[in-house]
């Protein structure tokens, strides 16, 4: 019963979404009428048929922005440090068509087609800014394929009535100063003026490409800037909201009607600088939780931000625990009318909705990756094998097809979803 509810519910939001499908891409085509956008009203956000939209999905996480702990590494964790160590093992050209079929096989329309069968609603791409740009970045260093992996997932999207969060994970100059902004070790598009314009213009440039696109929710224009580690901490928050409104008059040049999604400093938990929340009509915010208890006491914070701001507010990242600490906190989330998304999908092994079984030679990998090979004689001295190398990375590309994982059942039940399982064909 439920997979056909899901098959209705995805006719009916293709039936809506129908005459845009040719438009999204530049704008071309005429205009989709703000009626057919998800909307900000008060506290929640309002689909185009006038009913309430509770976000419960994923996040695509790893696909266009390598993390490292997601592949097994601990000390190689950023992405152009991932990219350094294949380069290494294995040197640059297998390493670049490893990541093209990485890119083809990590996510696929099955992927979507099970995310939605679960009953989520909703997904959170994070993407790395170079995908927009002509700079090097997962085995491409011109004519990036970003706008090309993000119309796949839009197109997938809307074939299964899911909406679709585009979230910068990895922004210019780096916005957190940790291994997740890829940056290096520094927030430094808070001070680079340089930095602040490419960031404006890519959102600008998104928005223009995808102004016409309803599937898409919203543009979450940053992921956790400014971490906890700096002794200049209230001198960086103070410079993220100007670059916020910087950022959303930028996208509102061209797209008057998506839904613009603002993240707080230190991890998205800390709300206390931003002042102003009535700068745009469509606003809403997004926080992240990891650890604690899960009850409402342990995000009172986030819960009188949001009563304040009349705005809505969004679990964007929460995970990583528990079977029934994630239950727990789901109902907390529901309870509090704060949607969410889990973190993340896939990933090796568990404390995910789809875990990859690892080739066994990927402990080689691991291995060289937690071992010294700072300079090039550490390299040399530590190399292992590159047939088994490269035969193990080669199995990843199999081992990380949805038909090859293995659905987490108690994980994706804790998110108030019903686990599936894998139709293999």
């Amino acid at each position: 019963m439920k997979k056909t509810i899901a098959i209705y519910t995805a006719l009916a939001f293709s039936a809506v979404t129908a005459f845009t499908a040719c438009q999204s891409g530049n704008g071309v085509g005429e205009s989709t009428p703000a009626s057919e956008f998800v909307r900000v009203e008060g506290e929640d956000l309002i689909t185009p048929d006038g009913s309430k939209l509770f976000i419960i999905g994923t996040n695509l996480g790893n696909w266009l922005n390598p993390e490292g702990y997601m592949f097994g590494f601990g000390r190689t964790n950023a992405p152009r440090q991932i990219n350094d160590l294949f380069c290494e093992l294995t040197g640059p050209d297998f390493t670049a068509d490893f990541w093209s079929r990485f890119k083809d096989n990590y996510i696929t329309r099955k992927d979507i087609e099970y995310i939605a069968s679960t009953g989520a609603n909703t997904i959170r791409l994070p993407f790395h800014y170079k995908l927009f740009t002509d700079e090097d970045y997962m085995g491409l260093n011109s004519a990036q394929d970003g706008f090309a992996r993000i119309d796949s997932v839009v197109s997938w999207c809307r074939d299964n009535g899911l909406y679709l969060i585009l979230d910068m994970h990895d922004a210019p100059g780096g916005q957190t100063g940790d291994n997740i902004d890829d940056s290096y070790g520094y927030p430094w598009l808070m001070e680079s003026e340089k930095s602040q314009q490419q960031f404006c213009d890519i959102w600008r440039n998104i928005a223009d490409y995808y102004k016409n696109e309803p599937v898409i929710l919203g543009y979450e224009l940053i992921n956790e800037p400014i971490a906890t580690h700096f002794e200049n901490q209230d001198e960086l928050n103070s410079k993220l909201e100007p670059l916020h409104k910087r950022a959303v008059a930028a996208i509102r040049e061209v797209d008057p009607n998506h839904i613009i999604l603002i993240g707080a400093p230190q991890w998205n938990s800390n709300f206390e600088p931003l002042k102003d929340t009535d700068y745009d009509p469509q606003l809403m915010f997004t926080c992240h939780r990891y650890g604690g208890e899960p009850t409402p006491e342990a995000i009172r914070s986030y819960i009188e931000f949001r009563d304040k701001s009349g705005k809505p507010m969004y679990m964007g990242e929460i995970g990583h625990n528990t079977d029934q600490w994630q239950a727990d906190f789901v109902k907390t989330m529901k309870d509090n009318n704060i949607g969410y998304t889990f973190w993340p999908y896939k990933k090796r092994d568990s404390s995910c909705m789809m875990g990859i079984g690892m080739p066994e030679g990927w402990k080689e990998i691991v291995k060289y990756s937690e071992g010294p090979h700072a300079t090039f004689r550490e390299m040399r001295e530590a190399m292992p094998d590159r047939d088994v190398v490269r035969k193990a990375m080669t199995e990843f590309l199999d081992s990380c097809l949805i038909e090859n994982c293995h659905p987490q059942v108690g994980y994706i039940a804790s998110m108030g979803l019903q686990p599936m399982p894998v139709t293999k064909e």
